[in-house]
């Protein structure tokens, strides 16, 4: 068995489709079933059972899935740790909130890849509740995330910066024009909100309910380019971090209420698993994003 293999079966686990893999990864169909079937061999059990035309993974192919990981990220090490060459080459899997990608992250990367022309760094946007699990298999190296304070006692926080959660509206909207805005100003405003999952929502609501404010929400989206177009179109008030809307105010498309109500503490967080070995690879990269 070889870590091509191990790529492969995670993939298919992904997209439980052998044509949707063999076209992510570049291959024929039929290496990809001979891969699998190779795999299968080897180990001496099946991974998947074939229902038909579904896929679904065996008891043996879940165990399979956390190791698989394991493998991939310790090659990934290997490559970034040991090498003849002066500057590190490899891959490093960074898990990142969506909202630190408007106007802080693509200049550090930049200045990164200059630094280390040879490392490859793979972006996956992360979601509070699922990133923790992501790090302890292997899945991602590192995190910078965009949330409430996090205490994991499996993680290492590596550093924290407080941000900032505002109301954001059109120039001309009533909400921005106000000298102060309390939770009581926005009872009945057409509320534009980040989805379900998000803690930036959730906490909002949990203030609104504390203060009695039966919110009317407008619109719901993990998109925060749809909550600024809404909100830039006069369709509603967009509550979400200040950092995704900094070129927007800037270009005066959008103004930020004057909020005097309850704070949203948030706060940049940068992560690895508590057991995570610091290559040189990662140290350059989280030294430039402190």
């Amino acid at each position: 068995m070889n870590n091509t293999q191990f790529e492969t079966f995670l993939k298919l686990v992904e997209t439980k489709s052998f044509t949707a893999t063999a076209n992510m990864l570049g291959y024929a169909q039929s290496t990809v079933t001979t891969q699998i079937k190779q795999l299968e061999e080897e180990l001496g059990c099946p991974l998947f059972d074939r229902l038909g035309k579904t896929l679904a993974l065996t008891g043996e192919g879940e165990k399979l899935i956390s190791l698989a990981e394991q493998m991939l990220q310790l090659e990934r090490e290997i490559l970034l740790e040991v090498s003849p060459e002066k500057n590190p080459t490899g891959t490093i899997k960074l898990g990142v909130s969506e909202s630190l990608c408007y106007d802080r992250l693509p200049d550090k990367l930049l200045k990164y890849k200059k630094k280390n022309p040879g490392v490859d760094i793979q972006i996956q946007f992360i979601e509070h509740d699922s990133f923790p699990a992501l790090l302890k298999s292997g899945a991602l190296d590192l995190v910078y995330t965009l949330n409430p304070l996090i205490e994991n006692p499996e993680l290492e926080m590596i550093f924290k910066r407080k941000e900032k959660l505002g109301f954001f509206a059109c120039p001309d909207h009533p909400i921005v024009q106000k000298k102060k805005v309390r939770e009581k100003d926005l009872e009945g405003i057409p509320l534009l909100l980040t989805s379900h999952k998000c803690s930036f929502r959730n906490m909002l609501l949990r203030d609104f309910s504390k203060a009695g404010i039966l919110p009317k929400i407008e619109l719901e989206t993990s998109s925060k380019e749809i909550l600024k177009q809404f909100a830039m179109n006069g369709l509603g008030v967009a509550f979400m971090p200040a950092m995704a809307a900094a070129a927007e105010l800037k270009a005066k498309k959008l103004k930020e209420a004057d909020w005097a109500g309850a704070a949203f503490p948030i706060y940049s967080q940068l992560f690895v698993h508590k057991d995570k070995r610091i290559n040189r690879a990662l140290e350059d990269l989280i030294g430039l994003i402190e």
